[in-house]
């Protein structure tokens, strides 16, 4: 298990910066059996589209869209590569999550492995640190408040997530936030997960689902404002249970 400690990212660091030149964007490889994964969908669809912040602000950026595998460790290492060759401002993840409702910012990553399912290399860790010595946990340095209320502004249903699970997504997640952390503190990211697709729930029924060009929108929003906010909103979006 790893060990507990204080030298956790403050929730106040949520910080945009100014003029922005690329946003990493990544999706996952599809898993578990399913042909295609959301992720990956609303990230290549977003490739080399420029993203301008809201009326006023003069930050934009362009989205450079990446796939990510759905394994552990491997999936930090490739990480870790493009953002060592991109050199972008801003790193959002997107992943997908099956249960989800909504377009869900994730507010905390975790340093624990804890696989229900295979990964596609056929790793199942459990109850194993994601980086071994690192902190317990690392906020997301999104403005998450704020994009969840610019998302719903556009009429699409957002929440901020307060799990981001023990699989390969939070496993990435808590490797970006690590690495942002330790190698590149003036960068800023974190994640993002997406219900499935229409196509994709329908071969599970009962299982929520948002369109693609829904979804497109609402990950363009989060970076528009993600370039414009300095400091995230203080208004309450927690959970009781």
């Amino acid at each position: 298990m790893p060990k507990k400690t204080t030298n956790a990212v403050s929730v106040k660091a949520a910080a945009g910066a100014g003029p922005a030149g690329t946003v990493l964007l990544t999706g996952f490889a599809p898993f578990d059996k399913d042909p295609i994964n959301c992720s990956w969908e609303v990230a290549r669809s977003l490739n080399g589209v420029q993203v301008r912040s809201p009326a006023g602000k003069p930050a934009h950026a362009t989205v450079v869209a990446r796939q990510i595998p759905c394994e552990f460790n491997r999936a930090r290492e490739v990480l870790a590569a493009h953002i060592k060759r991109l050199d972008p401002d801003w790193i959002v993840l997107l992943g997908q999550a099956n249960s989800r409702i909504d377009i869900s910012l994730e507010r905390v990553a975790i340093n624990i492995n804890d696989a229900r399912i295979a990964d596609n290399a056929g790793a199942k860790p459990v109850d194993t640190a994601v980086i071994a010595d690192a902190p317990v946990g690392y906020f997301s340095l999104l403005p998450i408040k704020s994009i969840v209320q610019a998302v719903r502004a556009a009429g699409i249903p957002a929440s901020v997530s307060q799990t981001a699970g023990t699989y390969v997504c939070n496993h990435l997640f808590f490797g970006l936030m690590h690495l942002l952390a330790t190698q590149y503190p003036g960068k800023r990211g974190g994640l993002i997960h997406l219900p499935p697709l229409p196509v994709q729930a329908a071969r599970i029924p009962g299982t929520p689902s948002l369109g693609l060009d829904t979804m497109r929108e609402a990950v363009q929003i989060a970076i528009a404002t993600a370039l414009s906010v300095r400091r995230d909103r203080r208004i309450s979006e927690g959970a009781i249970d």
